[in-house]
């Protein structure tokens, strides 16, 4: 099945992502592509329903500037300007867009031009008489292109919403995808309606859709898979299965850093539930012996990295003859790493997952949740029906508890940390509060204090807690646990984990701060 198209065309604004995740929420299938990407030729091979310019933090006034392809405007589609792409189409349409003195950041209020056209894209908008939206602009639109009428203003936008319903052309110059904005939702949901879209992108037809390109592209050939213990390793690994069945084998380096229980809830489910071929491969003693005496948290990463590696090619080596190595990569690991050759934006992390893997083995990627984003990644997994308590676990960075263990790794503060890990995370589980925290983990530090334990002194190791609320990881503010339970989940660690006489509660926002302490 041929899903319609929309397509964003991305000036390198920071938020760009937050489009195609609205839209993706309202079953629209879309796909991101930097603006340099996007000629006439691209335009007509991808054929479009509709199309987004998003924001960027270039100035239209500036020669060279970022523009899009006019072909976009000759195709007859509906087109949807924010922010700078209400000002790229603007100036390309024979308006006029003047820079500086007219910055707008933050809230603002659009109230309704006298007499605007009311165009089904602004449907349900203005009932209160204003609407609030988020500005961040430094440029502003000072005389509309022929045909376009305003249909809203604000104190520093006189031209903030404008449109040409005839050649079903719009623009705002606030950001409708950031939840600041409260209404932008209908606005982009009432914009998909116009341009035809039936909201068809759903989990099951992805998952269809999905197994029959895996099918396509693997034919005949081998797949082997890393299982991390995460959730998109895992939603992919399924996937994969389900299209090829035995000839996919999937790889399970356990390095000694996980946390308690988890390699036999992982190997359980993929030999028992999943009845998939699985390679579960300890090598605790390899990766803690190389990690023996070292304290650097980069040097950790890249022991680690190195080892995990040179494992998986030895035990996919016993396999036979593969061809490809499936992969759980994310579609915003394909959107990050597009700087890379040539977009607009800022450069995140180059996309890699297993570092490496591909070119020392020769092999060729299978990535089938390449097109989605995390929460679509659980969604799919629901579809296969994975556990609930699988799909919804908070992340675990691949290097494992070795930096949530600052200082030097050895096996007996790694079975302090486990212990007092899997207390704290049964305390949020127990008070209901386990979905509402992106990430929650313990640290043990490389300090240890005086205490007093029953009769006698005790000398033990220190150990923070740490749980964030974040939308994406980029950012994340510490969860406000009340008193009661910090003082509960405290004594739980210190009354049953022997090592631990003093448990901290870190208050650190990203940024300053990272989630991770290493």
């Amino acid at each position: 099945m041929q899903h319609d198209r929309l397509l964003i065309i991305d000036f390198g604004s920071q938020v760009t992502q937050l489009i195609a995740r609205r839209l993706r929420e309202l079953n629209v299938y879309c796909e991101i592509h930097p603006f340099n990407a996007v000629d006439a030729e691209f335009l007509d091979r991808f054929a479009p329903r509709a199309a987004i310019l998003s924001g960027g933090p270039d100035s239209v006034t500036r020669p060279g500037s970022p523009r899009a392809p006019d072909r976009l405007f000759e195709m007859g589609i509906p087109v949807l300007g924010i922010c700078y792409g209400q000002q790229v189409m603007t100036l390309q349409l024979g308006g006029t867009v003047e820079g500086g003195h007219h910055a707008e950041f933050g809230r603002a209020f659009v109230t309704p031009a006298q007499g605007h056209a009311g165009d089904a894209i602004f449907a349900g908008l203005f009932d209160q008489g204003r609407e609030e939206v988020w500005m961040s602009h430094g440029d502003r639109v000072t005389a509309l292109p022929p045909g376009f009428e305003v249909v809203g203003t604000s104190p520093g936008a006189p031209y903030a919403m404008i449109g040409d319903a005839a050649r079903r052309l719009y623009a705002v110059q606030f950001h409708p995808e950031v939840h600041h904005t409260p209404h932008g939702r209908r606005l982009l949901e009432n914009f998909t309606r116009l341009a035809g879209f039936t909201g068809d992108w759903t989990m099951g037809a992805y998952r269809a859709e999905a197994v029959e390109r895996i099918r396509a592209h693997v034919g005949d050939g081998r797949v082997i898979c890393g299982l991390s213990g995460g959730v998109d390793s895992a939603v992919a690994a399924v996937l994969i299965h389900e299209a090829i069945g035995d000839r996919l084998t999937c790889v399970f380096v356990d390095h000694g850093l996980l946390r308690q229980g988890e390699a036999e809830e992982v190997v359980t489910m993929f030999r028992d539930a999943y009845n998939i071929p699985l390679i579960h491969a300890d090598e605790a003693e390899r990766f803690l012996s190389a990690l023996d005496g070292v304290t650097d948290p980069e040097e950790k990463r890249k022991t680690i990295g190195r080892l995990f590696i040179d494992v998986f090619d030895m035990h996919a080596k016993s396999v036979g003859q593969v061809e490809f190595l499936g992969q759980g990569t994310l579609y915003p690991d394909v959107i990050e790493s597009v700087s890379v050759t040539g977009g607009p934006s800022v450069t995140i992390k180059s996309h890699h997952n297993v570092g490496g893997l591909p070119e020392k083995m020769g092999l060729k990627l299978v990535e089938p949740l390449r097109e989605l984003f995390k929460d679509e990644v659980r969604a799919l997994g629901r579809e296969l029906g994975l556990p609930e308590r699988f799909i919804g676990r908070h992340p675990f960075p691949g290097p494992g508890l070795a930096i949530r263990c600052p200082g030097g790794i050895t096996p007996e503060k790694l079975e302090i940390l486990r212990r007092a890990d899997a207390i704290y995370l049964d305390q949020i589980r127990r008070h209901g509060l386990y979905d509402e925290i992106w990430q929650a983990f313990v640290v043990l530090l490389p300090v240890r204090s005086v205490g007093v334990m029953g009769d006698g002194r005790s000398y033990d190791y220190v150990c923070a807690l740490r749980a964030v609320t974040s939308v994406d990881g980029m950012t994340a503010d510490y969860y406000p646990f009340s008193h009661d339970f910090l003082s509960e989940t405290a004594g739980r660690i210190i009354g049953e984990v022997r090592g631990i006489n003093r448990v901290t509660y870190d208050i650190t926002s990203k940024p300053p701060g990272t989630i991770e302490w290493e």
